[in-house]
């Protein structure tokens, strides 16, 4: 509540502002989630009526927020990150910073998009208040610090991306308990085992999906691959087309098993054709999030679907202009390699 409410009062005086800001709340909320499903149970409450009672029309209310639901999977300290340069072997800090622009591009046509709709409807603007800001502002002054001590932490090299999570957890511990007291003590506990929960069975999922991927390269599973992509498919481009193809329909079913199953399978497979893995975990990411929406099994249509209660088939109309959105950012980061491998390469990540 406090992040929509900062974000209705900072943008809402901008055509499309209150669309823009339903869309940062959301990835933020995202990134440091890293679960889509939350932010639609948890947000779509809250920014579905908003965007309703300014005007914008209900499909594109009911698109937004099923898109918005994944939009922060591209940004530190996304889960879903992690968990590729894990299994794909390459530097969590690097992969950070490669879907950051990326993620950037998707926030940008999302934000363009929403100006359209707002002019073309003629929604009403929030007028502006300084006071109204500064209120939100001081509501929201233990949140907004987040992202920058964790990215500046990451990148300023005060701490590396474990030690990232370790501070993260001490400074929503001090803030969520001592300073707002949203959670008692007593809830702690309680908290603290399901995470633990949640963890070990993603550690066993990992565990067991390593020791499968381990058998797959030893049968040269990719090797085998390869050689019959090639008898038909001759350049990088062809291959990262047919790619894109295949993980959008993998990603639209389930994420985590995709990352810890076909990841380690296509990098081999890519570096043949030249593709950098770094540019291949940014394209992958980005799959998984055009996944998230993609008909008909896209998990988000699903969660939206019962969260405004609406059938499948209206879900698949209010989300269509945003997935052809994305997918033109799909298109245009997959043939510009340098839009993910500026960023690293800029910061002389390791």
């Amino acid at each position: 509540r406090r992040l929509v409410a900062l974000a209705e009062t900072a943008l809402g005086w901008m055509p499309g502002g209150v669309a823009i800001g339903g869309l940062l709340a959301c990835a933020v909320f995202t990134a440091f989630t890293g679960a889509s499903g939350v932010t639609i149970i948890a947000l779509g409450g809250l920014i579905y009526p908003l965007l309703r009672r300014q005007g914008y029309p209900e499909s594109f209310s009911m698109g937004l927020v099923t898109t918005t639901g994944s939009l922060g999977l591209l940004f530190p300290p996304s889960l879903p990150i992690i968990l590729y340069a894990l299994v794909g072997k390459i530097s969590v800090d690097k992969l950070f910073a490669a879907s950051a622009i990326p993620g950037l591009i998707l926030i940008a046509a999302l934000a363009a998009y929403s100006i359209i709709v707002a002019r073309r409807n003629a929604v009403q603007r929030v007028p502006f208040s300084a006071a109204a800001l500064a209120k939100a502002l001081r509501a929201t002054s233990w949140e907004l610090p987040l992202p920058f001590v964790i990215i500046g932490g990451i990148y300023g090299g005060y701490f590396t991306a474990s030690e990232a999570a370790a501070v993260m957890c001490f400074y929503v511990f001090v803030v969520e308990v001592l300073i707002y007291r949203d959670l008692s003590p007593r809830e702690l506990p309680g908290l603290i085992v399901r995470s633990m929960i949640l963890v070990g069975a993603i550690l066993i999922v990992l565990g067991t999906a390593l020791g499968l991927t381990d058998y797959m390269i030893d049968a040269e599973v990719p090797s085998r691959l390869f050689e019959l992509l090639n008898r038909h498919i001759k350049t990088a481009w062809g291959f990262l087309a047919l790619l894109n193809i295949f993980l959008l329909v993998v990603n639209m079913v389930e994420i985590f098993s995709a990352i810890i199953i076909v990841v380690p399978i296509i990098i081999p497979v890519a570096m043949r054709y030249a593709i950098d893995p770094v540019h291949l975990g940014a394209l992958f990411l980005l799959n998984l999030e055009l996944g998230y929406m993609t008909p008909p099994l896209g998990l988000n249509l699903f969660l939206s679907s019962r969260r405004f209660d609406r059938p499948l088939s209206e879900l698949y109309k209010a989300t269509m202009p945003f997935w052809l959105v994305l997918l033109g950012a799909l298109a245009l980061v997959t043939y510009i390699p340098e839009i993910s491998l500026w960023l690293p390469r800029a910061l002389k990540l390791p």
